[in-house]
């Protein structure tokens, strides 16, 4: 995590996508540093709210220096931010986790980009990085749909609806089963159920897959312990079967986390 940093950033703009979903541009230059599946650790004005709370990096300008996060209000911390206009200052803390590894899916000739709920935010900007053939498989609960208008200019779109309303009935894994969707690889990020079920497709299909964890965090640096997740190997400095996804992910080979 070298380059990380407390700054004072800019919102450019923020506007409401679906009820309780917001989209903020940050004007900061933690956009040069970042990378996709990153994520920043945002802090309330309201001292009363002790903890930043992490939002992943939805898209990436770095002509504009600017961060793009949309996130769901969930709680105190986030009802502020969802009031804050153009101009407003937003203390944050970045760049955070190490994000998905573009250099390596580089050759690689079909990508298979799943997104769950929140966990779709992430994927707009890896699909804008890779240069390959990609499939993006997208999950929601119902018709309250958002960010389909921009992830379909960079890859081939498939929708899941729990309630069947819009596009294949069920989850992601569902569409993938119904479309006969294949790839190379499989990058991911959503809620556990979801990824769980990915792990175990990928390993059936000997597809090398690559996870991002939506643990919920404190510190978002790695000294409270608050994210720990299981390992399939021993961690080399703990000594135990664990990893802290704040500071070691969000992002893992599928593989290497017992989930």
């Amino acid at each position: 995590m070298l380059g990380k940093k407390k700054v004072n950033a800019i919102v450019d703009k923020q506007e409401m996508l679906i009820e309780g979903i917001y989209d903020m541009w940050i004007r900061t230059d933690l956009a040069q540093m970042a990378k996709p599946g990153q994520f920043i650790s945002v802090y309330p004005k309201d001292k009363s709210t002790l903890l930043p709370r992490p939002i992943s990096i939805c898209e990436i300008d770095k002509p504009g220096n600017r961060l793009r996060i949309v996130y769901r209000v969930a709680g105190k911390g986030t009802t502020e931010f969802s009031s804050y206009k153009a101009g407003d200052t937003i203390s944050i803390l970045g760049t955070l986790g190490n994000g998905f590894p573009v250099d390596e899916l580089k050759d690689v000739k079909k990508v298979m980009l799943m997104g769950g709920g929140i966990g779709i935010p992430p994927m707009l900007e890896l699909a804008k990085q890779l240069n390959c053939e990609k499939d993006i498989v997208v999950g929601y609960r119902n018709e309250d749909l958002f960010l389909n208008q921009d992830l379909w200019k960079h890859g081939t779109l498939y929708i899941a609806t729990e309630d069947g309303s819009i596009g294949t009935k069920g989850n992601v894994m569902n569409a993938v089963a119904e479309k006969g969707l294949k790839a190379d690889v499989i990058c991911a990020c959503g809620p556990m159920p979801m990824l769980r079920a990915i792990k175990q497709y990928a390993k059936e299909n000997g597809i090398k897959a690559y996870i991002s964890l939506e643990e919920r965090m404190a510190c978002g640096v790695g000294a409270c312990l608050g994210c720990v997740c299981k390992t399939t190997e021993v961690d080399h400095h703990s000594h135990v079967n664990n990893t802290r996804i704040c500071t070691n992910g969000p992002v893992f080979d599928a593989e290497d986390v017992d989930i």
